[in-house]
Order: C-alpha cells, then sequence, then structure tokens
C-alpha cells in the first residue's frame, strides 16, 4: 500500500456464514455477492482432495468467477500438525499451496492453536514452524500469516505468546492478520501500539464488533471505535480486511453480515481516509445484545 486513499475491497470471513454455506454455498456465495462483499476468506480444507465446500478448488474458482468473487486467504488447520514431525507439517503445507494457488490465493493464513499448545515454549515451538512455512510458501509465490484470539495475549512470567510471535518470526516471510475484537477483547494494548512496533506487518484484519457483554455483535452494534483503527491502516500496512461474526446474530448470519456490510460503506467508507463523523465518534447504540 503507498498511500492512504488505496481502496479496499469489502471482505468476508466465511465462517460467519458457515450454517448457510453447509446447506447451500453457492446460493450462499450469490446473496453474499449481492450484498456488496467482493474479496472472502476461506475456512475449511480437505487435503486429501484439495476440495473447499465438498467443492474441488478449481470448482470454487469457477464459482467465485462467475460471482465476481475474489479469495485473498484462507485459514488452514496448521495447529493440527503442530506436535507432529516438521516433515508431516511441510507435507500438509505442500497441499495448502495447491489449494491456494487453484483459487489464486495469496496467503496461507494459521488460524488457531489448541489449549494444550499455548504455553511460551509452545508458541517459540509455533514461531520456528511459522518461519519454515514462511520460506516454503515464499519458493511457491506465497506467504503465510498468522490470525490472533485472546489467549497469545494472555502473560506467562510476564511475556505473552504474541510477544513470541512477533519477535521470533521473520518479518519477511511472516505477515500478522490483526483481529480486532480479540484485542479489543483482552484490552491490554491497542491495535496503534501493536502497529506501531511492527510497521507494514499487519497486512489483513479481522473486523468484528463487542457488545456491553462482550459478546459478538452486528458491526455498529457494539463498542468498538473502528474509525482510529482504520486511520492506521497505512501504518499497518493493511492490504485487506474481513468483516466476522462468530454467532450471537440477532437474526440470522445472513442478515447479520448485511447489517454489517452497511455498517462499513456507510460510516467506515473503502479508504482508509473515508470516515464519516459518526465513524470517527464510534456506533451510538452499545445496546448489548440485540
Amino acid at each position: 500500500m503507498s498511500t492512504a486513499e488505496t481502496r479496499y475491497q469489502l471482505g468476508l470471513q466465511l465462517y460467519t456464514v458457515r450454517d448457510p454455506m453447509a446447506k447451500d454455498a453457492v446460493g450462499t456465495l450469490r446473496r453474499v455477492a449481492e450484498l456488496g462483499y467482493r474479496n472472502l476468506e476461506t475456512y475449511g480444507f480437505d487435503p486429501g482432495s484439495l476440495n473447499y465446500y465438498n467443492r474441488s478448488a478449481a470448482e470454487l474458482k469457477k464459482v467465485l468467477d462467475d460471482l465476481g468473487l475474489t479469495t485473498t486467504t484462507g485459514h488452514y488447520d496448521l495447529h493440527a500438525y503442530l506436535a507432529q514431525p516438521a516433515a508431516a507439517m511441510t507435507a500438509y503445507v505442500d497441499r495448502c499451496i495447491q489449494g491456494a494457488q487453484a483459487l489464486n490465493q495469496q496467503y496461507i493464513t494459521w488460524a488457531w492453536l489448541d489449549p494444550q499448545s499455548r504455553s511460551l515454549e509452545s508458541f517459540k515451538l509455533v514461531a520456528q514452524r511459522l518461519n519454515l512455512i514462511g520460506a516454503q510458501t515464499a519458493k511457491a509465490g506465497l506467504k503465510v500469516a498468522y490470525h490472533n484470539h485472546d489467549f497469545e495475549f494472555i502473560p506467562h512470567a510476564g511475556k505473552c505468546g504474541y510477544d513470541i510471535i512477533m519477535q521470533e518470526t521473520d518479518p519477511d516471510l511472516v505477515k500478522l492478520q490483526l483481529d480486532l475484537y480479540w484485542v479489543a477483547y483482552t484490552a491490554t494494548r491497542t491495535p496503534h501500539e501493536l502497529f506501531e512496533k511492527q510497521p507494514g506487518r499487519f497486512v489483513m484484519w479481522h473486523v468484528k464488533d463487542m457488545d456491553t457483554s462482550k459478546r459478538y455483535t452486528e458491526l455498529g452494534n457494539g463498542t468498538i471505535d473502528f474509525a482510529p483503527i482504520m486511520a492506521d491502516a497505512k501504518l499497518a500496512g493493511l492490504e485487506n480486511y474481513f468483516v466476522e461474526q462468530g454467532d450471537n446474530f440477532a437474526v440470522s448470519p445472513m442478515k447479520s453480515i448485511e447489517v454489517s456490510a452497511q455498517y462499513v460503506r456507510q460510516y467506515l467508507g473503502s479508504t482508509a481516509q473515508g470516515l464519516s463523523e459518526r465513524g470517527r465518534r464510534g456506533p451510538t447504540a452499545p445496546t448489548g445484545n440485540p
């Protein structure tokens, strides 16, 4: 990104609409496109068949092309191979690369850690594996990114897992996908503080809101002020952001992504400078569960 005026495609993490996707993937994707989303983040990948949503990567790519949709990244189950030999993870990543290339994705994103893998020693192993994956994906013209939750910010003897990820991975090989909800949830540091530590590394964000009981909610119905965060897009190195809501839907997943898309267009705009006055003040009705 070279200027604050760079435009971003409205993105969606498809996990938000996992139930509709399971019932009718093509119909759900068609409605997603009608709502104005253009860039998708996938979840769920079968390395044996190279399938997504019970379709081959090639078949899914055609569906996306027909609907005017793209996917620049996906969440892959890299965590499942952490306790296995490095060779097993390398073999899995080779399959991820094949799937990602078929979809024309740019990033393979590490999305989760099991509870038993959240010690400082485990985070050190995660960092080592991320560096290896980063080198492996780079040879294929791809990159790896790491997605956070809350547990990365829990201190252990004065240090937290996210510090290890940031300090012990190669910034050129390993990028960061910052989940804004979980940063607000833990409240140990702000996105701006993270961006200042490693400018240009936070290439993707998950944009999701938090209600007064600290549950997910539709964008604009919660307590997070996204405007100052969006103003840091250039500092962060933002390339893509994805709307996400894991649960606690006011009506339904599809209605929730409609509400969130309207909020982004109206109050956040499509550029880092396109912020309305309400966007600068934050949402006006943080009324808890809608």
